[in-house]
């Protein structure tokens, strides 16, 4: 089963339209495998290929966006990752929220229309 997303429209704004098992879908666009989301762009070079295999490498690779608060989506349970995993964000000032991915597309989609600088990291 999907669930459709609905949000005002934010012209070219990247938005979480749907998700599902196994998927999201962003701007009508669907994913099956970890993405990053920004407003302005998806990227799927984040090469994190699932929860267990998250390292600090991972994490870091979020401080060049310089985001107010990276949503980590973690699929259909919600888990926590070391701290020690994202120290380097939390000490440049970067919030980071663990959540279940539909938490996470719902969340960043509200985030967005706020203006906030936000990051949405979608493991599958």
């Amino acid at each position: 089963m999907s669930l459709k997303l609905h949000l005002a429209n934010l012209g070219d704004t990247k938005l979480f339209t749907a998700h599902g098992a196994g998927h999201v879908m962003v701007n009508g666009e669907r994913h099956e495998r970890s993405i990053v989301v920004l407003a302005e762009e998806v990227r799927s070079d984040w090469d994190a290929a699932g929860f267990d295999m998250l390292g600090e490498n991972h994490f870091a690779y979020f401080l060049a966006f310089k985001p107010d608060v990276l949503l980590l989506g973690t699929g259909e349970l919600q888990r926590f990752p070391h701290p020690r995993l994202y120290r380097a964000l939390t000490d440049a000032g970067i919030g980071v929220e663990c959540m279940t991915t539909p938490a996470a597309c719902r969340t960043y989609n509200i985030l967005v229309a706020e203006g906030r600088r936000v990051v949405a990291a979608i493991l599958f």
